[in-house]
């Protein structure tokens, strides 16, 4: 046991500097005897000289706490799998837009909003009468025509003897050839016009061009559309499906020069597996593969267009989507590694703890900045890739950064986590502290 001595004995004196104030005093608070007042006083005195010698005994703690047991890692150049994640939003592989092609009031609408539609479905229905009577009148035009070249060719056979003979003059011979083929080219304006009016017609019954998902009917029944100018719906073609999303400039320039200086490799022709996260933190049971990246970078978002397409059998994924696309297949070279849980914010960045010396010989914990790049998970576990700020054979505390005070703390190496004798390990010694509830032991009482 430690025992302080005092430098001289407590000497407890009265005041009288103010005998007026203390008969004011003495009026309004009753009197109380004045021994047990001295006993209080002088315990109160005594604690405090107690307390201000403890202060000054030798011990290995950080301002009254014991060294944080710690666990800490040498870090080691390894190969890795890289992999990065970027925000997309699912877009149809086909995107049609199916607008009217005839002027006419809006009949009916023959599919349901919403539901997956077939290549020539019928869609809608425009008021066909007018274009009936205009493909009547053109059949009409077209008989006249046929007449017309009938009456011209008879006309110039009749003629065509004569004129051998020379009953009729050369002229009007030649007339009569003449008014034939321009009966024929009429007939062919009237049999042209004839087709344009039942194409016409036909459009009249609006049906899916393509395959796929349909959007709702952008114009009710009665309505008036116009020619090549109303748009009345949307169909996705979602079988593959599209997934867009950008990778921002830095990011493509510090990959670029990693792959420069050899330390890492990606696939050829960019032939990632592309994993779809959905909004939920499910993931999409089928991969995709990476089948446009653009060359330039866009303007308006400063990012790499890329895109990724992904089976879509069973509609499972709608076009406006919002999904996380994870690329996988690259591999990084010589990386320094760490977990996760080892890397802390501070003022400056990033930084971890690494295991050092204070001025008497003790083990301290120093912070270290790094420059961090990507996630990777290898072994089960969360590593942070470390750019710069630790080297090879380097030792990094892993274990009980959260016990940690601040920096420059003592510290006590333990065994790793999950090894025996290790707190909240099988086998550990009775009484000893959990991993996560470790606390600081209180000062002992003397």
């Amino acid at each position: 046991m430690n025992v302080c001595k005092l430098a001289g004995p407590v000497k407890l004196h009265r005041s009288n500097n103010n005998p007026s104030g203390s008969r004011a005093m003495s009026a309004a608070i009753p009197a109380f005897p004045p021994i047990p007042a001295l006993r209080l006083a002088g315990a109160l005195a005594l604690a405090g000289a107690l307390a201000a010698c403890g202060q000054g005994q030798p011990g290995g703690a950080h301002g009254g706490f014991p060294p944080a047991q710690v666990t800490a890692i040498a870090v080691a150049p390894r190969t890795l799998p890289v992999s990065w994640e970027y925000v997309g939003q699912t877009t149809g592989s086909k995107d049609v837009e199916v607008r009217a092609r005839v002027t006419g009031i809006l009949e009916a609408k023959l599919y349901a909003e919403g539901s997956a539609v077939k290549a020539g479905q019928p869609l809608f229905t425009i008021d066909p009468k007018p274009l009936e009577a205009q493909a009547a009148a053109a059949r009409a035009e077209v008989a006249r025509a046929e007449a017309q070249v009938a009456q011209a060719e008879r006309e110039a056979a009749r003629l065509k003897p004569l004129a051998e003979r020379r009953a009729v003059g050369q002229k009007e011979a030649d007339d009569a050839l003449s008014a034939a083929d321009l009966a024929r080219a009429s007939l062919k304006a009237a049999q042209a016009k004839f087709a344009e009016v039942e194409l016409n017609l036909g459009y009249t019954r609006v049906v899916a061009p393509v395959a796929g998902l349909s959007s709702r009917a952008m114009k009710s029944e009665g309505s008036l559309v116009t020619a090549n100018d109303t748009l009345l719906t949307v169909i996705s073609q979602v079988d593959p499906i599209w997934v867009p999303f950008g990778v921002s400039e830095n990011e493509r320039l510090a990959v670029d020069r990693a792959v420069a200086a050899g330390l890492l490799d990606l696939p050829k022709d960019n032939g990632f597996e592309v994993t779809i996260r959905l909004a939920d933190g499910s993931t999409f049971p089928r991969k995709g593969r990476i089948n446009f990246a653009d060359t330039r970078v866009n303007p308006a978002t400063g990012t790499y267009e890329m895109r990724a397409e992904v089976a879509n059998r069973d509609h499972a994924l709608k076009p406006g989507q919002f999904v996380r696309v994870t690329l996988q297949g690259a591999v990084r070279r010589d990386a320094i590694a760490v977990p996760q849980v080892a890397v802390l914010d501070g003022p400056q960045g990033k930084f971890v703890y690494v295991p050092g010396k204070d001025k008497d010989g003790r083990d301290v914990a120093l912070p270290r900045p790094v420059a961090l790049g990507p996630w990777v998970e290898a072994d089960g576990a969360n590593l942070w890739v470390v750019e710069s700020g630790l080297k090879a054979g380097e030792r990094v505390i892993v274990d009980g950064v959260a016990r940690i005070m601040a920096p420059g703390s003592p510290i006590a190496f333990g065994p790793p986590p999950g090894a025996p004798g290790a707190p909240g390990a099988a086998g550990a010694p009775p009484g000893a502290p959990a991993k996560d509830d470790a606390k600081p032991a209180a000062p002992a009482r003397s």
